[in-house]
């Protein structure tokens, strides 16, 4: 597994070391983000004119290893991708502080259930290693700026009652896990809730995600929930749509704003 984890590590430096980029900000007022989940959290948001407008403080990480303007789809984990919440929630950050520049890392892969994120488990249908290019990716990004906060969405693929009642302790270790792996106890961990959709009624095993994702900051300090109350899918009764992933992307920025400053 080490040694998977320094190929990785090696390919995405010499990527970024060797791909096209933008100028980068000092690194203290450089904020990154990492974009962690299933398909909610890559986004598959019909993808429209302002999804594709560049923001002069907002840069993606790409697959290669480079940091471009952020455009959607921010990720790459299926050809389905299309628009989140990333940007919205960059959006407002940036709005918010004209210092600093956003740096998100997109590692969201569609579909994968929570027993992937953890090192050296291979996810077949995306034929990649979810915590191990996520890791890989977030500490290339560390070399060039400051690691504010993680993002998280999923919880779908665990909706089942075999898998719902080991959500919570699994993910409370992976919050554990992550936080070890790059060095900082109180990296905030903002989760989403599911889709709470009219006509897609939650089964028993939804309702204890939920639950779990509902109750997180009262297990673990610096972590947060946001509703996803009022929102609608884009026909697949599964996935956001694209109004509601850059409303989701503003409250998790709200979110943000609130544990950072402490409230």
């Amino acid at each position: 597994m080490l040694i998977r984890f320094f190929f990785i590590f090696s390919s995405l430096l010499a990527a970024n070391l060797f791909g096209e980029q933008v100028p980068l900000p000092p690194k203290e007022k450089f904020h990154l983000f990492l974009l962690a989940g299933q398909s909610n959290m890559a986004g598959r948001g019909e993808v429209g004119p302002e999804d594709k407008t560049p923001h002069p403080r907002i840069l993606m990480l790409t697959k290669e290893g480079a940091w471009v303007p952020a455009v959607d789809p921010l990720h790459f984990d299926k050809p389905a991708a299309g628009v989140g919440l990333g940007r919205s929630f960059a959006a407002q950050l940036a709005a918010a502080d004209p210092e600093i520049t956003i740096g998100l890392i997109p590692c969201a892969v569609g579909g994968s259930p929570i027993n992937s994120w953890k090192p050296g488990v291979f996810y077949p249908p995306t034929k990649n290693h979810p915590w191990d290019d996520a890791t890989a990716r977030t500490k290339l990004a560390q070399q060039v700026g400051s690691l504010k906060g993680i993002l998280w969405h999923q919880g779908e693929s665990d909706a089942t009652d075999k898998q719902a009642p080991l959500y919570g302790p699994a993910l409370l270790d992976l919050i554990t896990r992550m936080r070890a792996e790059f060095e900082s106890p109180n990296l905030p961990f903002i989760a989403g809730q599911l889709g709470k959709f009219e006509d897609v009624p939650w089964v028993d095993a939804t309702r204890l995600i939920d639950e779990t994702l509902r109750t997180l900051p009262q297990k673990m300090a610096r972590t947060a929930f946001v509703s996803s109350e009022g929102f609608k899918h884009k026909g697949d009764k599964i996935h956001f749509d694209s109004a509601s992933l850059r409303d989701f992307g503003k409250r998790y920025a709200e979110t943000y704003q609130r544990l950072s400053s402490g409230k």
